[in-house]
C-alpha cells in the first residue's frame, strides 16, 4: 500500500500537471464550448479511460517499446494526427442545426467518449510521460512495483477527472450561453476546427 506522505505530493503534482495548457485539456475545452459540459464529460472520461490503458503499458513494461522505437512511436502519433484533422474536418463542417438537434445526444455522448479514448490512446508521449513520471513514486521495499505504478495511475486519473471535469463544467456552461445564437455557433465550430488542426500538427511534429 503506498503511503499517504508519497500519495499527497504525488496527487498536488498530478494536478497540478492536469492544469498545465496541453492537447487533451485544450481539447476537453474545445468540445465542452462547442457541444455541451455533459458533452465535455463524456470527453474526460474518455481520456480517462485512455489513461487506464496507459497505466497498464507501464505497469507491464509495454511503454519501453514507444521510447525505444522509432518507429512505433511514429506509427502511433500520426495514427492520432491524422485523427484530429478527422476531427478538423467534421468541425468545419458542422451547421448550426445539427448542433442543435438533440435527438442523437445520446449517441453523440457515447461517440465523444469514444473520441476521448482514441485521442489518448493514440498519444505515446502520455505512456512515455508515465514511465518517467509514475515509478518516481514507486519503492521496491512496498512490494510489487508494477502494482505500485497502477495504483498510482489510478491517482492521476483522480486528479485528472477532477481538473478536466472543472474545464469541462465551466467552458459547458459558458459554452450553452454562446450557442443560442447560430452565427456563434459557426464560429465556435470553426475555432474548434482550427484547435484539431493545431493540436495534429503539434502530435505531427512530436519527438520522443
Amino acid at each position: 500500500m503506498i503511503p499517504i506522505e508519497t500519495v499527497i505530493p504525488f496527487l498536488i503534482a498530478s494536478v497540478l500537471l492536469a492544469l498545465a495548457p496541453g492537447p487533451d485539456n485544450i481539447f476537453v475545452l474545445t468540445q465542452s464550448a462547442v457541444s455541451g459540459k455533459r458533452a465535455g464529460l463524456a470527453v474526460v472520461f474518455g481520456l480517462c479511460t485512455g489513461l487506464i490503458g496507459h497505466s497498464l503499458a507501464v505497469a507491464l513494461g509495454v511503454a519501453v517499446i514507444f521510447q525505444t522505437s522509432a518507429l512505433a512511436f511514429s506509427a502511433l502519433k500520426f495514427v492520432g494526427a491524422g485523427y484530429l484533422v478527422y476531427l478538423a474536418w467534421k468541425a468545419f463542417h458542422a451547421s448550426a442545426s445539427r448542433i442543435q438537434n438533440r435527438s442523437e445526444e445520446r449517441l453523440s455522448l457515447a461517440r465523444l467518449y469514444r473520441r476521448g479514448i482514441f485521442m489518448n490512446i493514440t498519444n505515446p508521449k502520455v505512456s512515455i510521460f508515465f514511465l518517467a513520471f509514475l515509478p518516481q513514486f514507486a519503492d521496491p521495499a512496498r512490494g510489487s512495483i508494477p502494482l505500485q505504478i497502477f495504483q498510482l495511475g489510478g491517482f492521476f486519473i483522480l486528479a485528472t477527472i477532477l481538473v478536466f471535469g472543472s474545464i469541462a463544467v465551466l467552458a459547458g456552461s459558458l459554452g450553452s450561453w454562446l450557442n443560442r445564437s447560430q452565427r456563434t455557433q459557426k464560429i465556435l465550430n470553426t475555432v474548434a476546427g482550427i484547435v484539431f488542426l493545431s493540436l495534429a500538427i503539434m502530435m505531427a511534429l512530436a519527438k520522443r
